[in-house]
């Protein structure tokens, strides 16, 4: 299980983006947050066409599947919507991740008895 923002485990850190400019000036060791596809989507082009690793909010499988063609390294979603895309990316091999917004420690074994590929804390996002 992945498990990004935990005070005991160093992990990247998310950088929330919302233009090409942001991405440009975006840290190199940081991975680009994209907020909802439908908005950012001409950002998530940008950086597949420029090795860019990026991760984007979804809350539908139809976007987790085009966050996957477009090559995103991550989508962050809520559980509810996690626990629905997990079964989808496994079948079709997605090499996106999933990874669960938590705010609590104790929520990390919920989502693992999911199956779901990982959580992120806020505290992994600026």
């Amino acid at each position: 299980m992945i498990i990004i923002g935990h005070p005991w485990i160093q992990s990247k850190r998310f950088c929330k983006v919302f233009s090409i400019e942001d991405i440009q000036k975006s840290n190199p060791d940081d991975i680009v947050l994209l907020e909802p596809l439908v908005d950012s989507h001409r950002y998530a082009s940008h950086c597949q066409a420029n090795a860019i690793p990026f991760a984007v909010t979804v809350s539908t499988l139809y976007d987790a599947l085009l966050a996957n063609a477009l090559g995103a390294k991550y989508i962050v979603c809520q559980e509810e919507d996690a626990l629905m895309i997990q079964p989808i990316a496994q079948e079709y091999l997605f090499d996106t991740r999933v990874l669960v917004l938590i705010h609590y420690e104790k929520e990390i074994p919920k989502v693992a008895r999911g199956r779901v590929d990982g959580v992120i804390f806020p505290e992994a996002i600026y």
